[in-house]
């Protein structure tokens, strides 16, 4: 019943994208009228346990104040293999550190920790979020990229905390930031922290009219002069609010590899799909090449063949990677 009810819903949500497009191709009105339906159906939503060898699960942890991690169920499972560490903005730069909690699982699934600031406001266990304070800003920032950067400190507290479940298990030599959106902009914030390998903005950029329209974060695009790594983009297609800011970021950064892989799903991606959809096996596969050198997980991305290069549901940008 889960499963039927699971498709029903998420038929729903599908249907109501589409008639929103068919009404107005605004990217910006697309946009509310896609979060307005996910918002009856993803809190709703099973976790899911991922696709990876190591079933995960999200959990709250003391070593992790403030913070939502996800990581494989049974860490006995891992031997002597160590977890690579991504630290999570959370789209809307929201409180939910169960706002991605789909793709996230799915990443930790094939043996990551991922750590998101904030509470779990959404899905099982969630408890419900305050409303709004009278006079809030309309757009307005609930966890900082310092929350986020956070998660590495606590990553490395954890990994020496004697009885602690994490205590030696994690490789803080393997760290990459990402983000969805607004949280997309904190980790281009922190994309300069030397401790950082690998960077993933997903349907954000920074704003390419010079604006700063979110209270409480500022941004320019002299961040990306920060960036020394590489950096994967993800876009939506031109009904993603972000498609013109994170398409002139990649056009302007030309000091490190830069991956753009963009696709028709607008600005809420594939979160809400059963872990994470494609945008999931995406991302790890991003991490499987960038942090542990996986050369498989290279030919998404490297080669005039490479995976992306050649599924026509995907456009790609590239520069510095062959």
């Amino acid at each position: 019943m889960a499963r039927v009810a699971w498709a029903i819903g998420i038929g729903a949500l599908l249907m109501a994208g589409v008639a929103a497009a068919q009404v107005t191709p605004d990217p910006a009105a697309q946009m509310r009228a896609d979060a307005a339906a996910q918002r009856l159906v993803y809190p709703r939503m099973p976790d899911t346990p991922g696709t990876g060898p190591y079933r995960a699960i999200k959990t709250l942890d003391a070593d992790f104040p403030g913070h939502v991690i996800y990581r494989p169920a049974n860490l006995a499972a891992l031997g002597k293999r160590k977890l690579p560490v991504l630290v999570w903005g959370n789209g809307g730069c929201s409180g939910d550190g169960a706002s991605a909690r789909l793709f996230l699982s799915e990443i930790a699934s094939h043996g990551y920790l991922a750590v998101a600031p904030g509470k779990m406001l959404s899905g099982p266990g969630a408890t419900p979020a305050p409303p709004p304070a009278a006079g809030s800003p309309a757009l307005a920032v609930h966890t900082t990229s310092d929350d986020v950067r956070q998660g590495i400190d606590q990553a490395a507290a954890a990994n020496s905390h004697a009885g602690g479940a994490l205590r030696g298990r994690l490789d803080l030599s393997r760290v990459a930031v990402g983000g969805h959106s607004c949280g997309g902009l904190q980790a281009l914030q922190l994309a300069g922290d030397p401790r950082i390998r690998a960077v993933i903005v997903m349907h954000s950029g920074i704003f390419a009219d010079g604006s700063n329209p979110i209270a409480g974060l500022t941004v320019d695009k002299g961040l990306l002069r920060t960036l020394h790594t590489p950096v994967l983009y993800i876009l939506g297609g031109p009904l993603d609010v972000a498609y013109p800011n994170g398409s002139d970021d990649v056009a302007k950064i030309d000091h490190v590899p830069v991956f753009l892989a963009d696709h028709p799903v607008r600005h809420l991606g594939t979160f809400a799909q059963p872990n994470g959809g494609n945008e999931a096996q995406v991302v790890t596969a991003w991490l499987d090449w960038q942090l542990r050198g996986d050369a498989r997980a290279g030919r998404w991305f490297a080669g005039p063949k490479c995976r992306l290069c050649t599924d026509t549901s995907w456009t790609i940008t590239r520069k510095k990677i062959g």
